[in-house]
């Protein structure tokens, strides 16, 4: 007998490509039903419920029934950060297409559970700690009295991140750009401040997200973010 966590189930629940592909798409913080993940996932609801079922049982998602449905999340923010060290050190595919000029949207702005990644990700957070608004302490970020006036006008309860039992800020390497992203309640609350002034817009049963004109030019003029 032992009481070390047992890592080895888990790493067997994710090892599956079908039920990663779940994972993947619940790695912007919003509930899906079984349905909606089958078909995204490309399987039959049967072969879901199964797969949904293995991965509830290893701690990695959670269910809520809704009258008659049953929506299902990642079970905590620190499964979509081991998701997305995953996504770090697991090997890239080989590329049999020509390279294209094109940018990946994935890349480009998403979500990674509630918080912004890709290069609108860490753009944000590189300008946030370049113009003195955070600044890193090890692995997390602490807000300096003009980071607290600045996300104030621009309608963040910073004060209601710090009551929050997550961690407030701290540094997420981003898969993609190998650089650091801003997460935890801070990161959630400035994720949510731009989609409720509609300056970024997800994609529906998506982790992509796009910016606005709006976001465009208000991110520009405010931090000197360029997509």
């Amino acid at each position: 007998m032992t009481d070390e966590p047992d890592v080895a189930r888990v790493a067997t629940a994710i090892g599956d490509a079908t039920r990663m592909r779940m994972l993947t798409l619940l790695m912007d913080g919003r509930a899906l039903t079984a349905k909606e993940l089958a078909y995204s996932a490309g399987v039959e609801p049967a072969t879901a419920t199964s797969h949904l079922r293995r991965l509830s049982d290893s701690a990695l998602i959670r269910a809520t029934p809704t009258g008659r449905h049953k929506y299902f999340r990642l079970a905590s923010p620190h499964v979509a950060r081991l998701l997305e060290s995953l996504f770090i050190v697991a090997p890239r595919p080989v590329v049999t297409r020509p390279p294209t000029s094109t940018p990946d949207p994935l890349r480009a702005a998403r979500f990674c559970y509630d918080h912004l990644a890709g290069r609108l990700g860490t753009r944000l957070t590189t300008a946030l700690v370049e113009r003195g608004m955070v600044r890193a302490r090890g692995r997390a970020y602490v807000i300096t009295p003009s980071g607290d006036a600045w996300f104030d006008a621009l309608g963040i309860d910073v004060a209601a991140a710090r009551r929050s039992r997550r961690k407030l800020a701290y540094r997420c390497l981003d898969w993609s750009e190998r650089t650091d992203h801003l997460a935890g309640a801070l990161g959630a609350a400035l994720a949510d401040r731009l989609l409720a002034l509609d300056w970024i817009q997800r994609e529906r049963r998506s982790r992509i997200v796009s910016i606005t004109p709006a976001g465009e030019r208000e991110l520009r003029r405010r931090l000197g973010v360029v997509s």
